[in-house]
């Protein structure tokens, strides 16, 4: 069921709105639509993780200070030596 929807927005935005959803060969009421709809989709039901990748995860994570390169230059330095 389709029903009608008033707003009230900036000119500037509307024009580029517009402009936006016309590249895309879409309507801008299709280009709000679509918007609105993701916004407001339940993330659970979108992002489940599958059992093949439950059971691959190591539960194991990497500190944010951790350097790589430095690890890898490190690992180079020993195999060549």
């Amino acid at each position: 069921m389709e029903a009608k929807l008033t707003l009230k927005l900036n000119e500037k935005v509307i024009k580029r709105a517009k402009a936006y959803a016309a590249n895309r060969k879409i309507t801008l009421s299709k280009l709000i639509e679509n918007y609105l709809d993701s916004l407001t989709q339940e993330q659970i039901d979108k992002w489940k993780i599958s059992p093949f990748v439950k059971s691959i995860s190591t539960g194991k994570s990497i500190p944010e200070d951790y350097d790589y390169k430095k690890d890898y230059i490190n690992f180079l330095d020993k195999k060549y030596e």
